[in-house]
């Protein structure tokens, strides 16, 4: 639903949030996959790229945001608050099939739900948001920090006796994910031994601890202190846990593919410290200039990142009466390719990075105009 915003917000979260919703369109949406920058693919298993940190900055954001949005409720569980997060978690959820079902129409003309995929990154956010908002409503605030640890050694210990670094059969996460999910997973075939699924159903309890953290910053930003004093602890927060989790990685690898303990670790924390210097810089120096691109995708970011979905996968389908062959046409994303992007930047990494660039720019119109008229859209 649209609605007037009304309440004001910390505005380096928000801008923070539009930065990482904007490189996630980027990432999300080359001109080419077989035409990639580096630092704009993910790491092929252990280890970490910059394009890693996208998604796990946005479910830490989005448990910063949570905390403020619960604080209605007096961080109470109620019939009332539950059925909130019930409906919000529902809605993320079914946005997210909803654009599987929309690129099957795109591409086939037709809906099957054989071999549907039902995880994905809307998935994970609706499932972490509403266990994770669960968790922060009905235990104390002193208790969430052991829980977290919990979560976090529990999978460790988990992933370390069930060879989940290891890219066989014998992967607990990719035997778990066979048996529950089945060809409804990530990429599934029967006669392979490794089928995985990087939001699958296990590397779930990592991502409600991922959002957690985040809860707990937020409630660091809401406490009665100086603005100087938030900032010190965050930064300290994110300094902290990124040497942790540099340590640690030599027994437990930093690994986005299975959310890994240490990735959580890293990731919160570099989000963490971010944050920190986002808030000095916007909140408390007034530098906000450059900021206003990205706070109107930061006040939409699920609106911004489903419509730059719907823009990949119509430009990927729809076809244009222009001739490519014989009995062939171009489609929207090969005609912006072939007749506007390579004959100026080639046919190689910086035109597939324009593409993205467009599916940004596109996407920010619509998020300006609404930005312009102060209209949020609930997801």
């Amino acid at each position: 639903m649209a609605e007037k915003r009304k309440q004001n917000r910390l505005l380096s979260l928000d801008i923070l949030r539009g930065l990482t919703i904007a490189a996630m369109i980027i990432v999300n949406n080359p001109g080419s996959w077989s035409h990639m920058y580096a630092p704009l693919d993910h790491a092929e298993w252990n280890g970490v790229t910059p394009t890693d940190f996208i998604f796990p900055f946005f479910m830490f954001i989005m448990g910063v945001s949570m905390c403020f949005s619960l604080k209605k409720y007096n961080y109470t569980l109620t019939s009332e608050s539950f059925l909130k997060v019930l409906k919000r978690g529902l809605g993320i959820y079914l946005v997210g099939i909803l654009i599987i079902l929309f690129a099957q129409l795109c591409r086939s003309g037709h809906i099957h739900f054989d071999g549907m995929r039902l995880t994905g990154v809307l998935a994970r956010l609706a499932v972490c948001y509403f266990f994770a908002a669960l968790i922060a409503l009905s235990v104390k605030e002193k208790h969430l920090t052991p829980t977290i640890v919990v979560i976090l050694l529990g999978y460790a210990v988990l992933l370390l006796l069930g060879h989940g670094f290891d890219q066989t059969g014998q992967n607990i996460l990719s035997r778990v994910d066979s048996a529950v999910l089945g060809e409804h997973m990530y990429r599934y075939s029967p006669d392979k031994e490794f089928n995985f699924d990087p939001e699958g159903f296990l590397s779930t309890l990592p991502g409600i601890a991922h959002v957690l953290i985040g809860y707990l910053v937020g409630k660091v930003l809401m406490r009665p202190i100086s603005l100087s004093e938030k900032i010190e602890k965050l930064f300290l927060f994110g300094v902290a846990s990124i040497i942790i989790a540099y340590l640690l990685q030599y027994g437990c690898p930093l690994n986005k593919r299975v959310w890994s303990p240490t990735f959580v670790l890293m990731t919160c924390g570099a989000g963490s410290a971010m944050l920190a210097l986002f808030t000095w810089l916007l909140d408390v120096k007034g530098i906000t200039r450059w900021s206003k691109f990205f706070a109107a995708i930061g006040i939409n970011p699920l609106f911004c990142f489903v419509l730059s979905d719907i823009y990949a996968i119509g430009f990927s389908a729809w076809k244009l009466p222009i001739p490519k062959g014989e009995d062939s046409f171009y489609n929207i994303h090969g005609a912006i390719c072939h007749f506007l992007l390579n004959p100026i930047f080639g046919s190689g990494k910086l035109s597939s990075l324009m593409y993205s660039i467009v599916i940004l720019l596109l996407t920010w119109v619509v998020a300006w105009v609404l930005y312009k008229k102060k209209i949020y859209i609930k997801l």
